[in-house]
């Protein structure tokens, strides 16, 4: 009698409406990450506006979600921006020290950019699900945000002190460790799921899965 071997089908993801991306850049400054700190207070003086303007903005898309199950496009566009803005910055400075790529002061995407993200705009989304998934459903993931990054931050917690790892690395061997970036990446890609799903740009639960690396799954 003989027997077949059992084969295991492969192991498939949904993909993520979020979609955080970064080029790898092995060869960077050795001193620069030194000083970023300063020459990113223009950004970071802006992002305190714009991030003002993100949290007013969910709050009118709250409502508008409730009452016509929509997100208006102009505002999902312009929080989609700020999380892109935000995004590049964190990765030129403390988020990830990734690049010596100045980013650029703009809320559209950048393809030429080393930092990219984008968010798929859904069609429809559910009126019942916005009233409890901001505060509510998106809890245990803040929790581990929190540890990742501090929480709605993306420059604190695990990624940060690995970014400051990496810092010390270029400083003295002059390169940023290839895996030490990919788990960074796979950090900051939790947590901008994290970010888009609490504050209502999309109905899809994040994982708890860590996806490290340049790209997103593809599957």
């Amino acid at each position: 009698m003989s027997s077949t071997p059992m084969t295991k089908a492969p192991v498939t993801h949904p993909i993520s409406p979020v979609r955080l991306e970064a080029d790898y850049e092995p060869a960077l400054s050795r001193w620069l990450w030194l000083v970023k700190w300063l020459l990113a207070i223009p950004h970071y003086f802006l992002l305190a506006f714009l991030w003002i303007a993100y949290f007013l903005i969910s709050v009118v898309a709250l409502f508008a979600i409730l009452f016509t199950g929509r997100y208006p496009l102009h505002l999902f566009e312009f929080n989609v921006g700020v999380l892109r803005w935000t995004w590049r910055v964190e990765y030129y400075a403390y988020g990830s020290l990734g690049t010596d790529r100045y980013p650029p002061f703009s809320l559209d995407d950048d393809p030429g950019y080393p930092a990219r993200l984008d968010v798929v705009y859904p069609e429809q989304l559910s009126r019942g699900l916005v009233l409890v998934k901001w505060w509510l459903l998106v809890l245990p993931q803040l929790l581990v945000a929190a540890f990742f990054s501090g929480g709605y931050r993306i420059n604190g917690g695990l990624a940060g002190l690995l970014t400051f790892y990496a810092g010390v690395c270029l400083l003295f061997r002059g390169y940023y460790p290839r895996g030490m970036f990919d788990l960074n990446l796979g950090l900051h890609r939790w947590v901008m799921r994290v970010i888009a799903y609490g504050t209502l740009l999309t109905d899809v639960y994040p994982p708890y899965r860590l996806d490290p690396g340049e790209r997103e799954p593809t599957s």
